[in-house]
């Protein structure tokens, strides 16, 4: 699956997208989706000092937390995509969160859509909450397998991505997986996600026409967040 995230086509059309659509052509609604949790993330005070975000894409989730975060650093497994997540003047290292210096500790980690990637989450947990400074906190986001849409769907849940997606969860077993590695004050965070309407529709099996595509429809049981403290010292 590494071999896979290091391919061009992976965030153009491949696994991550839709025959008729690339990462780029979502990039609207992405930056839509982070700005609201950047915003959550302001509301709670966990804004300010080093933002780390892991799976960072194209880097719009670090692009648009420049005033939100004095520092923003950034892992993807694609060197394209770590090389345009770079154009944002964040600092972006290619492959996992291994690839970061020992050193470095961030006062906010954030995970959106990645940890269903992971084959052991708990030590990847571990991992992340080792560079997070006591009292940092840890947001992770991921599909919502005990949501509406879901049920609704069954089998053809579009989250059900073999082989790309190994692990699902929800609010109590991702809650429970981060107490497990130690973090405390573990709570739901808000993560309204918005979708180009000819995504949606496309999983649907429709078509639209090109112009009422790229419009953006928020879905608020596709996805579900989850943040938790590093206890301090």
């Amino acid at each position: 699956m590494q071999h896979a995230y290091r391919q061009p086509s992976y965030y153009e059309g491949g696994a991550c997208g839709y025959s008729d659509a690339s990462y780029i052509a979502q990039e609207s609604a992405l930056r839509a989706t982070f700005k609201r949790l950047l915003y959550n993330l302001a509301k709670r005070s966990l804004t300010g000092g080093q933002l780390l975000e892991i799976g960072c894409g194209y880097g719009y989730l670090l692009d648009e937390a420049r005033l939100f975060f004095d520092r923003r650093v950034g892992t993807e497994f694609s060197p394209q995509g770590a090389e345009i997540a770079r154009t944002t003047g964040a600092d972006v290292f290619v492959g996992g969160v291994e690839q970061i210096p020992p050193e470095a500790k961030f006062d906010c980690v954030v995970a959106t859509q990645v940890i269903e990637h992971v084959y052991q989450p708990l030590p990847f947990v571990t991992q992340i909450a080792e560079r997070t400074t006591p009292g940092g906190h840890i947001v992770l986001a991921t599909p919502n397998i005990g949501g509406v849409l879901s049920k609704f769907m069954g089998r053809r849940w579009p989250s059900f991505k073999a082989p790309e997606h190994v692990v699902y969860f929800d609010f109590q077993t991702l809650s429970a997986l981060m107490r497990r590695a130690g973090l405390d004050d573990v709570r739901r965070f808000p993560y309204p996600h918005a979708f180009p309407l000819g995504l949606l529709a496309a999983k649907f099996g429709l078509a639209l026409p090109p112009l009422l595509a790229p419009f953006k429809i928020w879905m608020p049981a596709t996805t579900f967040a989850v943040y938790g403290r590093v206890p301090s010292a």
